[in-house]
């Protein structure tokens, strides 16, 4: 079985290759040029340079691929560049479909979001569904992966079978480029965080989403989307879970929501002058909020999907930091 995987140097990407060829799959990995390859380096992988923007780059690393994970995306939490995340994860992801179709692929497997997934009052639970509209969610990376998702559930059909899932937070080792998650849990350990901010939101293992995308791509039905989310972790409980496996200290000051809120931007300003990642964005503050009691009942019934031991997880993830050197013990 031929697989290619667009965005295979990304977090889920790179991860899902390892998932792929352990099981035994023929892999293609899309990436565009000039990109690093340090996520994919020793793995016996076909390197095909491209970029989602441009059609017949992706015809080219299709031909003869029966699966196509579509993962390529911009993520922004923060006011981002919106040109540029419509370019990728809309326009991208149509060019995919085509060139699917053109190259005749069998099956394309698409990692949307659960952002894309219009939110449910008090905490009600939160399952699939087949209706999506960059009108219903807030956010340029929540609209542009909501719209992606309604066009390329359209296309289903027997020409060309979709599937698609929809990961919560993901969070683990194998992150090469540390998301604003992964760079919270390193200040943390590193004893840079002097304050926390009150929310929660649904945090995944990036090893159990993986394996829920192959499962989808194995086991999910024509036409139909895949939750694939863990546990529910408040901010508080994610540093006390790095207190307790490296012995650094987690913050007891807490900031209001409302201060980090409106600073949002300020914030943003103040990392980009230092050429740093923000941690606590508006958006990001805005999702901390958000009602994230994401229902996995769907995959793990048709699929088989499971997640692991959260704390687990924040331990493999410090474990790669400090082999990274990015956490200093």
């Amino acid at each position: 079985m031929k697989c290619v995987v667009t965005g295979a140097t990304g977090h889920i990407g790179n991860v899902l290759v390892r998932e792929l060829i352990e099981n035994r799959y023929e892999v293609t990995a899309f990436i565009r040029e000039g990109e690093s390859i340090a996520p994919l380096q020793d793995l016996p992988v076909k390197i095909c340079y491209g970029d989602v923007r441009n059609k017949e780059s992706l015809k080219k690393a299709f031909i003869g691929a029966d699966w196509v994970f579509h993962l390529a995306g911009l993520i922004d939490i923060g006011s981002g560049n919106k040109k540029m995340m419509y370019e990728v994860n809309v326009q991208g992801s149509k060019n995919v479909v085509q060139a699917c179709k053109e190259e005749h692929v069998k099956k394309l497997i698409y990692t949307s979001s659960v952002h894309a997934i219009p939110e449910k009052k008090n905490n009600e639970v939160i399952t699939e569904t087949k209706e999506f509209s960059e009108k219903w969610v807030k956010g340029t990376y929540a609209k542009t992966k909501a719209e992606a998702t309604k066009y390329i559930l359209s296309q289903a059909g027997e020409e060309l079978e979709i599937v698609i899932t929809h990961p919560s937070g993901v969070i683990g080792p194998f992150e090469y480029i540390p998301s604003n998650l992964g760079q919270l849990i390193i200040d943390c350990a590193n004893k840079k965080m002097g304050a926390y901010l009150k929310g929660a939101y649904n945090f995944v293992d990036v090893r159990d989403v993986a394996k829920g995308v192959l499962l989808s791509a194995e086991k999910g039905k024509n036409g139909e989307c895949y939750i694939l989310a863990g546990h529910i972790v408040s901010v508080k409980q994610l540093m006390h879970y790095v207190e307790e496996i490296t012995g650094v200290k987690a913050p007891n000051f807490k900031i209001a929501r409302w201060f980090a809120y409106a600073t949002g931007f300020l914030s943003e300003l103040y990392y980009k002058i230092r050429k740093e990642k923000p941690l606590f964005t508006s958006y990001a503050v805005y999702t901390l909020g958000t009602n994230c009691n994401f229902s996995s009942q769907k995959a793990k019934e048709q699929l088989g999907y499971t997640v692991r031991d959260m704390k687990q997880t924040i331990q493999d993830t410090i474990d790669w930091f400090i082999k990274q050197g990015k956490i200093k013990t």
